[in-house]
């Protein structure tokens, strides 16, 4: 398939699947071998990562009016009740630094999944199911904090330690684990979307830079196992590169404001419905599609 073509697919799928409670990164996977690119190409392994940075941009630009006023209140707060401790920015960042510790801890774990398919189906399984059953119990349990101006710092850790299970079991997604864990401890669903905005933020900035430099720019690659081939830039390479940012960016500003109006209205059953039949396919028919193991 033309490149050209081949990206505009692949940035699609990155601007729908990084922000909905889905799995960019198992989305990814899929189209990558259905599309039959090899990965062994560090291009190909630097595409996949450097793509996110459209979809970053575009909940930058769709939070910014938000995130402004978080700064312009720091540290007490829109009605001078918060502190250091427990300002939004605050608890974005505890929770980020929660998520990182604890994903570095657990990275050879992290790297032993992300080539299974039975992982990646097991977590789809498993992620729609409890994602269906705290939303279902959320609704019939509404009252709660119904702002993150409202959270405290333990419901932002608990929060970034439940994000940690989207990269060591692929298939989790961020958005599901952050929404899902923010009602568990009490968030309203508005209040469990927003924040979970917040913290994918610093989180794919951190997480996008980190497989960059593990993936492609790590200097020191010596065993056979990391080699890849070696990255070579041309004119029409750089174009492809650009054509799948762009498209992520275009499609990830539709998608998240779609995301938060579905979602407040009609809840996330639609999603873990989806991702229950995209596990049953993937456990029955995953091998022959895929050719994984």
């Amino acid at each position: 398939m033309n490149s050209y073509l081949m990206s505009v697919l692949l940035g699609i799928v990155e601007g729908l699947t990084e922000f909905l409670p889905v799995s960019s990164t198992a989305h990814l996977r899929i189209a990558e071998a259905l599309l039959h690119i090899d990965l062994t190409d560090a291009y190909w392994k630097m595409y996949t990562i450097v793509i996110q940075i459209g979809a970053i941009l575009a909940l930058c630009l769709l939070f910014m009016g938000r995130i402004i006023e978080f700064i312009r209140t720091f540290p007490k707060g829109e009605n001078g009740d918060r502190t250091i401790w427990n300002h939004p920015i605050s608890l974005t960042f505890f929770a980020f630094a929660f998520t990182s510790a604890s994903s570095l801890l657990l990275r050879k774990m992290i790297s032993k999944n992300l080539e299974s398919l039975t992982v990646m189906a097991l977590a789809f399984l498993i992620g729609g199911v409890v994602m269906w059953v705290i939303d279902a119990w959320t609704v019939r349990h509404e009252a709660g904090v119904a702002d993150v101006e409202e959270m405290s710092l333990w419901q932002a850790i608990v929060v970034g330690l439940c994000q940690t299970l989207a990269p060591v079991f692929p298939g989790t997604s961020r958005s599901m684990s952050t929404i899902a864990s923010g009602q568990l401890v009490g968030l309203t669903r508005s209040a469990a979307l927003e924040f979970s905005f917040l913290l994918s933020i610093p989180t794919m900035i951190a997480a996008t830079g980190y497989d960059l430099y593990k993936e492609v720019l790590r200097p020191d690659r010596s065993t056979a196992a990391d080699a890849v081939a070696p990255l070579v830039m041309n004119s029409e390479r750089w174009i492809v590169l650009l054509i799948g940012i762009v498209v992520s960016f275009i499609v990830a500003l539709g998608v998240v404001e779609w995301f938060l109006m579905w979602v407040r209205k009609h809840g996330l059953v639609l999603f873990a419905v989806y991702r229950i039949i995209l596990a049953i396919v993937l456990l029955t028919i995953g091998r022959q599609l895929l050719g994984s193991n």
